[in-house]
């Protein structure tokens, strides 16, 4: 008789009392899936504050004065261009906009608050596909929406956030609503 864990493809499944199993595997690929979308957040946060010069020159660093949100947001177009245009500068946005794009990372990477920090990635990836209609390759999908469904699988399997993090710590002390 081998040990098994709680996600462990080995393990008899009675189909009467659980729905499914996880492979051990699965909860692995889950877990690095989650720290590469944090590092997304988390790295766009980094080059927008320092401007390292990837995606943001050092001259419009969030620190020099630039605006985080101008770039993308003065050349929306579309039906909604005119709401999203309204928000580009903003100093109050850029606030929430950099605030959002560190949390997501932060809690993404450790795997403390995952779920929260997932289900507001995908609010921001579905921001961002409302910033991007209409979508240039294909008549409605785009990358925001499909980073919105991964966002969504993040937020709704638990195994997402305890392997390769602190969310099993983070589930035996935090408040049930932050898990």
């Amino acid at each position: 008789m081998s040990t098994t864990s709680d996600h462990d493809i080995d393990r008899p499944i009675d189909h009467a009392s659980e729905a499914h199993v996880l492979p051990t595997l699965g909860g692995f690929m889950l877990g690095l899936m989650r720290i590469a979308f944090g590092f997304y957040f988390l790295w766009a946060f980094i080059d927008k504050t320092f401007g390292l010069g990837f995606a943001t020159p050092p001259e419009r660093a969030w620190l020099n004065g630039g605006s985080p949100t101008t770039g993308f947001l003065s050349r929306v177009e579309g039906p909604l261009a005119g709401f999203y245009q309204g928000m580009a500068g903003n100093a109050f946005i850029d606030f929430l906009f950099m605030a959002g794009l560190a949390g997501i990372g932060l809690t993404l990477i450790l795997g403390m608050g995952a779920r929260v920090g997932a289900l507001c990635g995908a609010v921001m990836y579905l921001f961002m596909y409302g910033a991007s209609i209409p979508t240039t390759s294909n008549p409605f999908l785009d990358d925001h929406l499909t980073d919105a469904i991964v966002m969504l699988v993040i937020a709704t399997i638990p195994a997402s956030w305890e392997y390769l993090g602190l969310g099993r710590m983070w589930r035996r002390v935090a408040p049930s609503f932050l898990h």
